[in-house]
């Protein structure tokens, strides 16, 4: 049986790197709100974006954080990664920064958002993972995210049930 994962990004410039990991079928993904979807949510402020969340959360096991260049920091990004674990989910972070965009670019790296965050009294990071795909070409770390995903996603659900 496949896991349901929640993807979580930073829309603008991740969305092609989030399709493609989602493509990669090894995990059941939310669809993310086209653009005029997300407008339209947006447009009824804070509550009706924290609904649209917690609707697309429902029954995910895990939050995945695919990480860019401007993904820490981001507030719907921390709701997301907050509310995944209050809930229970498992949760951790993978880089996608060198992953090519549809128009054949890589970015620069973005920060791990677990630093910016705590549990109580102790740093995200210090217990969430956040991994970097191996390899030297965009392909070789898609490869890596296809091969790891699952065990990757297992281990955070773990580690929350740890931490419970």
């Amino acid at each position: 049986m496949k896991r349901r994962v929640f993807y979580s990004f930073h829309y603008q410039p991740d969305s092609w790197r989030a399709s493609q990991v989602r493509n990669i079928g090894v995990v059941e993904g939310n669809q993310p709100a086209s653009d005029n979807d997300w407008e339209e949510i947006t447009e009824g402020g804070e509550s009706e974006i924290e609904d649209w969340i917690d609707d697309q959360m429902h029954g995910r096991s895990c939050v995945v954080v695919l990480v860019g260049t401007n993904t820490a920091k981001r507030k719907w990004i921390n709701y997301e990664i907050i509310k995944g674990w209050n809930d229970g989910k498992g949760v951790v972070g993978i880089h996608v920064h060198e992953l090519k965009d549809q128009y054949g670019q890589v970015s620069h790296s973005g920060e791990n958002p677990f630093d910016h965050l705590s549990i109580g009294d102790k740093s995200f990071s210090s217990i969430v993972k956040c991994y970097s795909p191996a390899g030297s070409t965009s392909q070789d770390r898609y490869a890596w995210i296809k091969k790891y995903l699952v065990p990757v996603i297992e281990e955070a659900i773990q580690i929350r049930s740890d931490h419970s």
